[in-house]
């Protein structure tokens, strides 16, 4: 990681966030002498990113009115086109934790194997990543045949998250190492 973050200034961001259940297990690592995924130690040099990260993820992540295994899906192709290693490895993990496979980035390229919603969102998702200003009234025309107006605007919310996400983890060369495998179900949720 590009940034150093001590110690003191993990206990301190996570002293604020101490009872939001969005970060049980990271408080519990941090109780334990361990430390969080690097994302959330880089947060921490600014505590009310950390914070307001949670905040926001009530509304759409993991909450909201999208069902979660075609979030996921997103956040899968969106990391991947990016090379985001952190967001790949969170989310691959997450995916399988969730049954969408074995291999959930195999199954970004198996259409057939992808309900309506999730080809589609993944279409999306590739259309917006390529060129937002660019994606047609065709395929919008598509995506209001199967999703809410509420739920396509979830849907971009969470494409340009993570693309912001993935450029933070990316910039910052934060990397994923692991620490979530084994984790309860905290982080399914």
């Amino acid at each position: 990681m590009r940034v150093t973050v001590t110690d003191a200034d993990i206990q301190r961001a996570f002293e604020i966030v101490k009872d939001d259940p969005c970060f049980a297990e990271s408080v519990a690592a941090i109780k334990a002498g361990k430390r969080p995924g690097e994302m959330l130690q880089a947060m921490s040099l600014r505590p009310e990113l950390l914070a307001g990260f949670s905040k926001l993820g009530e509304g759409f992540y993991p909450g909201g009115i999208v069902e979660r295994d075609l979030k996921e899906l997103v956040i899968l192709e969106a990391s991947r086109s990016n090379a985001c290693q952190f967001c790949t490895g969170v989310h691959e993990l997450i995916a399988r934790m969730m049954g969408i496979g074995d291999d959930p980035l195999r199954l970004l390229d198996e259409p057939q194997r992808q309900t309506d919603r999730q080809r589609l969102s993944l279409e999306y998702t590739r259309a917006a990543m390529a060129d937002s200003n660019r994606v047609s009234d065709e395929l919008f025309t598509r995506l209001k045949c199967v999703f809410t107006d509420a739920e396509l605007v979830e849907i971009t919310f969470l494409i340009g998250n993570i693309n912001c996400l993935n450029l933070f983890n990316n910039c910052l060369r934060v990397m994923y190492h692991g620490e979530y495998e084994g984790t309860p179900s905290a982080l399914r949720s």
